[in-house]
């Protein structure tokens, strides 16, 4: 298993990577299929909050991508609330039953970019993300955007073999977005 971390704005000192190491590695007891993880330390300057200090954790499995982010006024502090929050997250994960034979596809999203001819003072598309549509239910891809932490999730519909969205409503329940080809 491959355990990357990074730093911003902040010195990653060699007692901060060892902490961060010997509690990152506590999270393998919980599940064995983990690939890769990548940690990043954050330091954000902001006198109007406390929570200067943002460990996000991302855990890279078979199936789905865990991640969680925890912010607090000590290092230390937020690295041991976030391996405590991933440990919830894979619990609730191995707690769930999903269909094992699912197979993720080769698909990609692909964007094309053109702004030449766009104004400077008009919104435009900043980032592009490309990601795996994995087939699934919509109750396993719920869980995947919980786990991920995001309010709507993009998958391929492992019952009707459709690209579906599905998200979090206002009300705290998940809404299932299907497309009508006319």
């Amino acid at each position: 298993m491959d355990i990357r971390i990074k730093s911003r704005n902040t010195e990653l000192t060699d007692a901060l990577r060892e902490y961060t190491l010997d509690k990152i590695k506590k999270v393998r007891k919980y599940f064995d299929g983990i690939l890769e993880m990548e940690v990043e330390l954050t330091y954000e300057k902001n006198p109007s909050i406390s929570q200067s200090h943002i460990a996000e954790v991302t855990v890279f499995t078979k199936g789905p991508v865990i991640r969680a982010v925890v912010a607090s006024p000590d290092m230390y502090a937020s690295i041991d609330q976030v391996v405590d929050k991933l440990e919830r997250q894979i619990k609730k994960y191995k707690g769930k039953l999903i269909d094992r034979t699912q197979q993720p596809r080769s698909t990609k999203l692909v964007a094309d970019l053109y702004n030449n001819s766009r104004s400077a003072g008009e919104p435009k598309i900043v980032k592009v993300k490309q990601f795996a549509i994995k087939p699934m239910t919509p109750e396993a891809a719920a869980l995947q955007m919980e786990l991920l932490g995001h309010d709507f999730y993009v998958f391929t519909n492992s019952e009707t073999e459709e690209i579906n969205v599905v998200y979090r409503r206002k009300d705290n329940n998940y809404g299932l977005i299907e497309p009508i080809y006319q």
